[in-house]
């Protein structure tokens, strides 16, 4: 590919949730199409394997009324991840592919991308996209969700709680059908769309970082602030709806384990602060692979725009003055050649900074990742308190 340009080179269509060996069966059971991926009907699918099975299974205990967290019905911790959980990563693919197209998009519509680094960027998207139909990384997904869910119903059957997934026998405890399908079908699930849902996000942000390394156009008075990036900076927005789920997930397995005694608005804000952190620290690693061309920017501007400077007022200078009083006789431009000045582009790249990601540019992620933390800290605490809480830590 040596030689080639921009004008050459086509930069392949990005779909982050196309290829890899669980698409093609989806492809062939027909749940989805190359052209649609059918999220809002694939979610009620997978809702009902995952849920309502081990429901019909376990009927009639799964109806009884007994305890919080004892009966299947009223189990928020199955609920939030069978229901909320795996519905909402379901549905966050649409949402997720279609904002990061767009996003590479901008890159060649730009054009931020050097003519000569063009090539490269088409072969880092050819390798992404190698690495998003991985099969080895559908395999690893899945064993993985295997033993997780294996640790996970292990400590879930102890005790007397689960009584659906159990029962109590002359020759002990056995796992019933109910308890069985939750432990080979709905957890498996759970995680493998979770852990897939990570891979084809790790293969974006490979993608992101490989893009930061070519020669990019920046200009550092560009408008929007960040030298031309500054739509990268709310890419996390589009994994609201999947952040949101996995907040359900966690959020129902906190609500489990705390009651009125424990849960405290200091213990509160510590969990949702963690959290935020969490979710937010998950886009750190691809954006700040663009702090290294930003702050090249920043200061090769501001020593180009401040030698200029110095040029035109000692051009100034000689107009008023007929000399200049310091270094007078050193090689000047004509007089009649007039220098621009340059105390706006200097003033922009001064305020230029590298970093991408900021609480205000993904306050839609950041709240979505809250709220089911909040829904469970007004079951024990004040509304005012945990609104308070909840727009201090999105203000911070």
């Amino acid at each position: 590919m040596a030689g080639e340009t921009a004008k050459d080179v086509e930069i392949a269509d990005y779909r982050a949730y196309q290829g890899g060996p669980f698409f093609e069966l989806q492809k062939r059971m027909g749940l989805l199409r190359r052209d649609a991926l059918n999220a809002r009907r694939r979610a009620l699918l997978y809702v009902a394997i995952a849920w309502l099975v081990p429901l019909v299974l376990a009927l009639p205990e799964s109806l009884r009324l007994r305890p919080f967290g004892m009966t299947y019905i009223a189990d928020v911790g199955l609920w939030g991840r069978f229901v909320l959980a795996i519905g909402a990563v379901v549905l966050a693919e649409e949402q997720v592919e279609e904002r990061l197209r767009v996003k590479l998009r901008h890159f060649a519509a730009a054009p931020l991308i050097a003519p000569d680094s063009m090539p490269a960027a088409a072969r880092a998207v050819n390798r992404a996209l190698r690495l998003r139909n991985s099969r080895g990384a559908e395999v690893l997904c899945l064993l993985v969700a295997y033993a997780l869910s294996a640790w996970a119903l292990r400590y879930e059957l102890k005790g007397d709680a689960y009584f659906w997934a159990a029962s109590v026998t002359e020759t002990g405890r056995h796992i019933t059908l109910a308890g069985w399908w939750a432990l080979l079908v709905s957890l498996p699930l759970f995680w493998f769309l979770v852990l897939r849902g990570f891979w084809r996000h790790f293969v974006w942000s490979q993608l992101l970082r490989a893009i930061a390394r070519l020669e990019l156009r920046l200009v550092a008075s560009h408008p929007d602030g960040k030298g031309g990036l500054a739509f990268l900076a709310d890419y996390p927005n589009a994994y609201m709806t999947f952040m949101f789920g996995l907040s359900c997930a966690l959020a129902a397995g906190f609500a489990q384990h705390i009651s009125a005694e424990t849960l405290s608005v200091k213990m509160l804000t510590t969990v949702m602060g963690v959290w935020l952190a969490v979710v937010l620290g998950f886009f750190v690693w691809p954006l700040s692979a663009f702090a290294r061309p930003l702050r090249r920017l920043r200061e090769g501007t501001m020593l180009a725009a401040a030698a200029l400077a110095t040029r035109r007022q000692r051009q100034d200078e000689r107009k008023v003055l007929s000399r200049n009083i310091a270094a007078e006789g050193t090689d000047e431009p004509a007089a009649d050649a007039e220098i621009p000045d340059p105390a706006k582009l200097f003033e922009a790249a001064r305020k230029l900074k590298g970093g991408l990601l900021s609480r205000s540019a993904v306050l839609p992620l950041s709240a979505m990742a809250l709220l089911p933390f909040a829904i469970v800290g007004l079951t024990q605490i004040s509304f005012e308190d945990v609104l308070s809480l909840v727009k201090k830590l999105l203000l911070l």
